[in-house]
């Protein structure tokens, strides 16, 4: 997708363009787990280096927050384009969709660093083996030799922050579409912002249920 958008000019807009991230978001997380994982399946060796860890850590949570910023923003610029079509080129202007993903890339990859970094400093004197397909912060900390009550109050705070509130923001902006699209007197204009939206939705649901569940449970 990513490549088709580069190639045809007809698709240089941005909203292709945020499409074009959430795309290269979406290579770039599962290619940071799913690679090893493979390989350790195949050759039966479960393991991964301490470096291996700290890359992979910092890559996984970089892409899963700025894809899920990046799902915030557009969902906004869907609520716009339907319920204030008049600020649609202000809101989702070139220079802002590029302010938003630089901005999404930002806050990912500080986020991912701090976590990163705690993570790889904290003393391990117990196993280091974890029942985990890849490294996740909270897998390891669990294996910490001192008690990380104040990191774990972080990470709740921080998904509360990235993952909690833009979902409540971009359940809030959906009602508000679909309100906008019920009233709307053309069926073909309804239906097509109906299947947009819905489709937009479900992902927005899939990829933020299972982060909600795993990071905000105690």
């Amino acid at each position: 997708m990513t490549a088709l958008i580069l190639l045809d000019l007809l698709l240089h807009t941005p909203m292709y363009f945020l499409l074009s991230q959430l795309s290269l978001m979406d290579l770039l997380y599962i290619s940071s787990t799913v690679p090893k994982m493979v390989s350790n399946f195949l050759s039966g060796q479960k393991s991964i280096s301490f470096l291996g860890c700290g890359v992979q850590s910092f890559f996984f949570l970089t892409m899963a927050t700025s894809e899920g910023l990046i799902l915030a923003s557009m969902s906004y610029d869907h609520f716009v384009t339907i319920c204030h079509p008049l600020h649609n080129p202000i809101c989702t202007s070139k220079m802002t969709c590029v302010k938003k993903t630089l901005e999404s890339w930002t806050l990912g990859s500080i986020n991912s660093v701090s976590h990163t970094v705690y993570a790889l400093h904290l003393p391990y004197c117990r196993s280091r083996a974890i029942n985990h397909i890849f490294y996740d912060v909270p897998a390891m900390v669990s294996l910490a030799c001192v008690n990380t009550w104040v990191y774990e109050y972080m990470v709740f705070v921080r998904t509360s922050l990235f993952l909690l509130v833009p979902f409540v923001g971009i359940t809030a902006s959906y009602g508000r579409v679909l309100f906008a699209v019920f009233q709307m007197h053309s069926k073909d204009g309804r239906r097509k912002a109906f299947t947009t939206c819905s489709t937009h939705l479900t992902v927005v649901t899939f990829y933020y249920a299972p982060f909600v569940y795993t990071y905000l449970w105690p």
